[in-house]
């Protein structure tokens, strides 16, 4: 991926060394949080009743912790950030004729407050609707390369792109929908719910890059390919499978692995938003 010369965004705080560290409780609460979302609970009930750590600050990190201004990792992110601004201005200009909102992007290790509840890195990367806010601990990237085998830049970018989306359906007033609908529903339906929710956010994962890819030409030879296994590594049912032997499709909620890779490759062939109308697709479920 072509991004060392790419603009570098003003919305990254890095909060790395000023949260709060994984310790005694702090593990169990980000385990017990982990076993909720793979047994396709809701990991957030588990978040929003843990300890409350210090807020997020912009600033420099503590000693001992890497420079935000300085290391590669968070140099990348930010081109990331920033080309998603840029892709997702320019698409709320043009097809609705309004600004779009920049949401930030928090770096933090060990755990941190959101307005969601406690951060925790065992909960992977996170868009919070509350402060409009992107966290994520960079470790998670290892994590992405050595436990699920999908390595790469675009593979990263696309983690981003993804949360990112979640920030344009909170614009876009389809957050709210989804769970207003999900407050009314079963469990199976909620679920349901849910996975059209991520998956749509997979699919504005692929019109950003087709548009970044057309207006930018950020992608080297097997970019896509990262992006799509990473896309495919994070399903729910190799996931499920993964943890416990075997698949309940009924608890899935962000989708499997084929659908996750379908939906963002369906982003990025068309670069149209209307591509990812995800709760239309196959059977319509009512979100009024």
């Amino acid at each position: 991926m072509r991004w060392s010369e790419g603009r570098r965004s003003g919305n990254v705080i890095d909060a790395r060394g000023r949260g709060l560290p994984i310790a005694g409780g702090g593990i169990g609460m980000a385990v017990l949080a982990l076993v909720v979302y793979l047994m396709g609970g809701d990991p957030t009930v588990v978040l929003n009743n843990a300890p409350q750590a210090a807020p997020a600050q912009a600033g420099k990190p503590a000693p001992g912790q890497p420079g935000g201004a300085q290391d590669q990792m968070s140099q990348f992110v930010s081109v990331v950030l920033a080309d998603t601004e840029d892709t997702w201005s320019a698409i709320f200009k043009q097809k609705y004729g309004r600004d779009y909102e920049d949401p930030q992007l928090v770096l933090f290790t060990g755990a941190v407050q959101s307005a969601c509840g406690l951060a925790q890195s065992a909960m992977g990367p996170f868009y919070c609707p509350n402060d409009h806010r992107v966290y994520i601990d960079l470790a998670f990237y290892q994590e992405l390369k050595d436990r699920f085998g999908a390595g790469g830049d675009f593979a990263q970018a696309y983690v981003i792109a993804h949360e990112v989306g979640h920030h344009v359906q909170n614009l876009l007033g389809l957050s709210d929908k989804v769970h207003n609908a999900q407050q009314r529903s079963d469990k199976t339906t909620a679920n349901a719910l849910s996975v059209r929710l991520e998956l749509q956010a997979d699919c504005f994962a692929g019109v950003w890059g087709h548009h970044a890819q057309r207006t930018r030409n950020i992608l080297e030879q097997g970019d896509l390919e990262e992006a799509i296994n990473a896309a495919g590594a994070i399903g729910d049912d190799k996931l499920q499978r993964e943890s416990r032997g075997y698949v309940r499709p009924e608890s899935f909620t962000h989708g499997s692995s084929a659908q996750r890779q379908q939906w963002f490759k369906r982003g990025f062939d068309s670069g149209q938003l209307e591509s990812c109308d995800t709760f239309g697709a196959n059977q319509r479920l009512a979100l009024n």
